[in-house]
């Protein structure tokens, strides 16, 4: 009889989703640097003031990270190490690492070899990942994969940036909203039901006329013309990337949510790029979301790129709890955006 089947198919697909490898965060680590940039400095460098950024970007501060011959690989250093100090984890052990990054040390050899190689872990292969401030989602995605299908045990995943490399400190339109620093986040596979669950990724390459660094590439090579023009800085057209971000971070987070049957309630927390309040603000109403539960540090780092995420995540590790509700989002130059769900492993 047909029915005599049901409870032997009905074991196998329970089998199936028990065996289930999930990607869970098992250990956050993060670095800013000591340098505080305070908006009451900026006064004295740019034509601007503390009331006009707070008021259009909610930033008070940022971190810059000083010093010769330091690059972001200085920070993605010490927030690895950050990591597998609190989670006693032997570098050994790590099979892989990605960075994402920007402002990667140099053009090769990639900054996440030389993360790989101070760290001790050389087991590990590492290379870098560059989708602007949606680069730590991507990475995150990329190494849940690699966890996911059995293929490796430790991953981790970095998202930093050194802002303060490329930007130029006479236009007022950039300078005020970036900072450095960097985080990290060590995957690990669980049959629990807890972990990386689902994702949206999205890009648009018609966002090169809004936000771009014009020379440094193959395109525009560095020359004695370029640098006179001041073009290896950050190129931002506000009010067009305010908009993009504004509808496309919202819509991707709220989208995500819908498909995993999850509302306001149930959201633990809103995990958003910490590229302007507004945008933040925005991205939260959209979903229904109210302010106790948004995660929020633009004030003390400003726009740290690829690296906001894993900093947010840093800053409140001390009040999430197993299985907690998390949608990460981020929006970024090129234009990329995305939005992650994860599930809190402990």
């Amino acid at each position: 009889m047909p029915g005599d089947f049901l409870p032997g198919i009905l074991f196998y697909y329970s089998s199936l989703k028990m065996n289930k490898i999930r990607a869970a965060i098992t250990g956050v680590g993060g670095y800013v640097p000591d340098y505080v940039l305070t908006n009451k400095e900026l006064e004295t460098m740019v034509d601007t003031n503390d009331e006009w950024i707070t008021t259009r970007t909610g930033i008070k501060e940022r971190r810059i990270l000083k010093g010769e011959n330091q690059g972001v690989s200085v920070m993605g250093i010490a927030a690895v190490k950050d990591m597998l100090a609190k989670t006693k984890t032997d570098p050994k052990e790590i099979d892989c690492i990605i960075f994402a990054t920007v402002t990667a040390d140099m053009t090769f050899p990639a900054t996440a070899n030389i993360v790989a190689t101070a760290v001790g872990a050389t087991n590990a292969f590492s290379y870098d990942m560059g989708a602007a401030c949606s680069g730590f989602l991507y990475a995150l995605v990329t190494g849940a994969s690699f966890i996911q299908s059995g293929m490796y045990k430790k991953v981790v995943v970095i998202g930093g940036d050194k802002m303060s490399s490329i930007l130029d400190y006479k236009d007022r339109t950039t300078c005020i909203i970036f900072g450095d620093g960097a985080g990290c986040v060590l995957l690990e596979p669980t049959h629990e039901d807890v972990g990386v669950m689902d994702s949206i990724l999205k890009s648009d390459g018609s966002g090169e006329a809004y936000l771009h660094m014009k020379a440094g590439g193959s395109r525009m090579p560095a020359s004695h013309e370029t640098v006179d023009k001041r073009q290896h800085y950050v190129y931002q057209e506000g009010a067009a990337v305010f908009k993009f971000a504004v509808t496309n971070m919202a819509d991707v987070s709220a989208q995500l949510a819908e498909r995993n049957h999850l509302n306001a309630d149930t959201i633990t927390w809103l995990v958003p790029h910490q590229a302007n309040k507004r945008i933040i603000d925005a991205t939260a109403h959209r979903m229904g979301v109210t302010d106790d539960k948004v995660m929020m540090n633009i004030e003390r780092y400003g726009n740290t790129t690829a690296g906001t995420i894993p900093l947010l995540l840093w800053d409140y590790e001390k009040r999430l709890k197993k299985g907690d509700n998390l949608i990460l989002a981020a929006f970024g130059g090129g234009f990329t955006w995305g939005a992650i769900y994860v599930k809190w492993a402990y």
